[in-house]
């Protein structure tokens, strides 16, 4: 993802997540780690006929990813997309050193949380009333990155 793909990103955030889509700040910060020799975040951007139809997100720090964002168009459901990415992220998490890849998912989102256990996700707790202004709960999950260990 770069700045010039921000425009098409925000309509598809807010087309997907009306009532708590990112901001352009929210992801101009995000983009601002993402290159470099000191990048901690991995932002990428699926298109389709030069359209964006998906775009995801982790952010690394001491050992720990998160899963900062995976949005696919709904025209795109189904397709593998979002199996694409998330295992793009996933890749970068092992990259950056990852022992392990923290994400939260809304509680009334599982077509999402089913992706998530198909790679090994696994529920470990609840963060009430995450999803603003909705106030709706988000389940955090966790993968143990495999291959980072040190021989």
């Amino acid at each position: 993802m770069r700045w010039w793909d921000l425009e098409p990103v925000l309509a598809l955030e807010h087309a997907l997540f009306p009532e708590d889509a990112w901001s352009p700040g929210m992801f101009w910060s995000e983009l601002a780690h993402a290159r470099g020799p000191q990048a901690t975040r991995r932002y990428v951007v699926a298109e389709e006929d030069g359209e964006i139809v998906g775009y995801a997100g982790l952010a690394a720090a001491g050992g720990l990813g998160d899963v900062q964002t995976i949005a696919v168009a709904s025209g795109q459901w189904g397709t593998g997309l979002g199996s694409r990415l998330l295992t793009d992220l996933l890749q970068h998490a092992t990259a950056f050193e990852c022992d392990e890849v923290l994400l939260e998912v809304r509680v009334d989102n599982t077509r999402a949380q089913k992706l998530y256990e198909r790679f090994g996700f696994e529920p470990i707790g609840f963060r009430r009333g995450y999803y603003q202004p909705g106030n709706i709960d988000a389940l955090v999950m966790r993968l143990h990155v495999q291959g980072t260990e040190t021989h």
